[in-house]
């Protein structure tokens, strides 16, 4: 007679698997870093008051350099027609860089830069007086591409990052880098920008092109 024989169980235990899954889950949450995108890091100018208006600027035309960017990405600098945007950073670092009319202050920033930047800097009369008094202005319209918009600002940002990082003796990524932390890297910072303000103007675009 045959005997009974008792059989282990061959199904898995699953009873915990919820748990299990449920930990995992939690662990992947805490360990895993997401990135988030910050957009444009500008701080905007307060909102107006329409009691009190802004006082006007009296501003020569020469002490602006003019970028208008139009709905077919093509653009206009300084009344001159570009397809594109290469050599903009170099174009912009001139203008900041030019010292057409200089008052004493602004000799003594001449005098204060290194003689790297001494030599690129012109004398140009139909250019900026000086680097306080340069401003950039870029308008776009409403059919522009935001890719272009972002290329041409970020030339300009990176004219003057060229400007402050040669200032102190950095590379341009390593100046734009500097977290400020401490006291030494602060004063690298102050002193690439001092007297030469990041003066970059954003007008409303035009609704041509929409």
């Amino acid at each position: 007679m045959a005997k009974s024989k008792s059989r282990m169980s061959q199904e898995v235990n699953a009873g915990s698997m919820a748990d299990i899954a449920f930990l995992l889950l939690i662990f992947f949450l805490v360990t895993t870093t997401i990135a988030s995108d910050k957009g444009i890091l500008n701080v905007l100018p307060p909102k107006l008051d329409p009691n009190n208006p802004p006082p006007e600027i009296d501003k020569n035309e020469r002490n602006i350099f003019t970028i208008l960017v139009n709905a077919n990405d093509d653009l206009l600098v300084e009344g001159e027609y570009r397809e594109s945007a290469d050599g903009l950073d170099e174009d912009i670092k001139a203008f900041v860089l030019n010292f057409g009319a200089p008052d004493e202050d602004a000799q003594a920033l001449f005098n204060s830069l290194p003689q790297s930047l001494r030599a690129q800097a012109a004398r140009d009369p139909e250019s900026s007086d000086h680097p306080g008094e340069a401003v950039v202005s870029i308008k776009t319209n409403r059919g522009t591409s935001y890719e272009k918009y972002l290329e041409v600002f970020d030339l300009a940002k990176k004219a003057y990052f060229d400007i402050y990082a040669e200032r102190v003796n950095l590379e341009t990524a390593e100046y734009r880098t500097l977290p400020g932390n401490d006291d030494a890297e602060k004063a690298l910072i102050d002193k690439g920008k001092e007297g030469i303000p990041m003066a970059i103007s954003i007008a409303e675009p035009d609704k041509i092109g929409s």
